[in-house]
């Protein structure tokens, strides 16, 4: 009888709230497509095959009515971070949300119905929030990866840039010979902003979309230390020496900072599993001649 129950007031809830979502969502919707008419042909963008603004017809209609507009740009946004990996297109990750949401869904009421009460239902409430939010959350993984991999490369490409500057080369010269000899993400990352200022994107706008599709605090630094390099008339091979020696400088300072926490780290599975069994061998023998003496 409870099971009937419960399938009942899904049957009623899941569409009413279905409905609400797509009536506050639908004027979202109705701006969005209002601001791409507008600028249509006044930005070079394009959309990756299979992504949701590709696909207005059929299934992707589907999609776009049950994803609200910041779920789609803040999977967006963490696509760019992560690099937009090979395979991980947006309608993929919106269709895994909705999947992972519903079979969450499903086997929570499932187990509510089994067991009913207040913990049950918030354990079941908290299961389907993460369900729903697993594919952002590994593709935040991933963005976090690739940015401390840009940190890491950052000193070694303004050396590189410093070094071909100096030799003759001018700025943008020096950028695309970085870009093509680097193998690393920042390569990739320097080869798509040489891309857009090919194509007629002032420098200072290329640069800056750099900085927003990375999020790395160096490459922000070093991108205003270029920007007001070039409009204040410095040198800029003076400018890359400075950035160079001040971004070796900060990779190791992190460097002796994830050393420094190694030992707090190692104190709890130190004392977990290391110690119970050293307390055994040494105690051990000592109870057990204990035991016989007495």
């Amino acid at each position: 009888m409870p099971g009937i129950v419960l399938a009942g007031v899904l049957a009623i809830v899941l569409p009413l709230g279905l409905s609400v979502h797509v009536a506050l969502s639908r004027s979202g919707r109705v701006l969005s497509i209002a601001r791409r008419n507008l600028t249509r042909g006044l930005f070079s963008t394009t959309y990756e095959v299979g992504s949701l603004e590709a696909r207005r017809t059929g299934w992707g209609a589907v999609l776009r009515a049950l994803t609200p507009d910041p779920a789609a740009r803040r999977v967006r946004r963490l696509l760019d971070l992560a690099g937009r990996p090979e395979g991980w297109t947006m309608t993929r990750l919106l269709w895994a949300k909705l999947a992972l949401g519903a079979a969450a869904v499903l086997v929570a009421a499932v187990a509510f119905t089994e067991n009913p009460g207040l913990l049950v239902g918030v354990l079941c409430v908290a299961g389907v929030a993460v369900a729903y939010h697993v594919p952002e959350i590994l593709l935040h993984g991933r963005g976090q990866e690739r940015q401390a991999a840009i940190a890491l490369e950052l000193p070694d490409v303004l050396d590189q840039m410093t070094i071909a500057v100096e030799a003759g080369l001018g700025f943008e010269g020096a950028l695309a010979r970085a870009a093509a000899t680097g193998t690393g993400p920042l390569a990739g990352e320097l080869v798509r902003t040489l891309q857009d200022v090919t194509v007629g994107r002032p420098r200072r706008e290329a640069y800056e979309a750099l900085v927003k599709r990375t999020q790395v605090e160096d490459l922000r630094r070093f991108v205003s230390a270029i920007n007001q390099a070039d409009a204040y008339g410095i040198a800029v091979v003076d400018v890359l020496r400075v950035q160079a020696d001040e971004m070796r400088l900060k990779r190791r300072q992190r460097a002796e900072e994830q050393a420094a926490k190694v030992p707090v780290k190692v104190t709890f599975p130190l004392i977990a599993c290391i110690l119970p069994a050293l307390l055994i061998i040494v105690v051990g023998p000592m109870i057990a001649g204990l035991g016989e003496v007495m």
